[in-house]
């Protein structure tokens, strides 16, 4: 694995230092963990790292299952992440035009439901599938997230349960044509497992 370095803004207007330090990433009892950290400087004014892994140049795939089991926080501002991003995102063109799979995603402030989503084309488009649990939240307990890739299809499962699919999507960039299917997602792709803390999707904590 790499532990990535990224400052905050970096993407989604984050507001997380991604560091390397085992405040924010350690192994305990066979398990990983990845914690947000937050500061206050003499001042008053707070500052986050957290903690951001992933197998980029190290090991890369096209096509397959991909599987992990997670428990998320809860709590507004928390995004966690499975996900696979293109290995080389020259070959099709800079996100969101090489393609995207995000396998789990748990918004802090709303635990009891998770979503799959592709993202594609330029303009972005994207393709996004929600599961949402009846009594309890993705924080009280362990779920076991996957996805299925296949030439042409993905799926998405919780604890073996397929509750999203997509076929259609498209490698289009503006002015300059379409590849044709199944790019993007017929490239080699790597795992990330993050914790971002804050972004224009899941909003700040409060």
């Amino acid at each position: 694995w790499n532990v990535e370095l990224h400052e905050p803004g970096w993407v989604n207007e984050e507001w997380q230092r991604y560091v390397d330090s085992e405040e924010n990433i350690k192994i305990k009892d066979s398990r990983l963990i990845l914690i947000p950290v937050k500061k206050v400087d003499k001042d008053g004014v707070a500052t986050y790292t957290s903690g951001r892994v992933s197998t980029q140049h190290k090991k890369i795939f096209t096509y397959g299952i991909f599987e992990s089991r997670l428990r998320v926080p809860k709590g507004k501002g928390y995004l966690p992440a499975f996900w696979l991003m293109s290995n080389d995102e020259d070959i099709y063109g800079q996100w969101p035009r090489c393609g995207e799979i995000d396998i789990m995603e748990v918004l802090g402030n709303q635990p009891d439901t998770h979503h799959g989503t592709i993202h594609f084309g330029n303009p972005h488009e994207q393709c996004q599938g929600s599961y949402k649990l009846d009594n309890e939240t993705f924080s009280d307990d362990f779920h076991t997230f996957a996805v299925e890739w296949l030439p042409g299809e993905i799926k998405w499962y919780v604890d073996g349960k397929l509750f999203h699919s997509a076929t259609k999507w498209h490698s289009t960039t503006e002015g300059k044509g379409t590849l044709p299917y199944p790019a993007p997602f017929n490239n080699e792709f790597y795992v990330i497992l993050n914790l971002a803390v804050g972004g224009s999707w899941v909003g700040y904590p409060d």
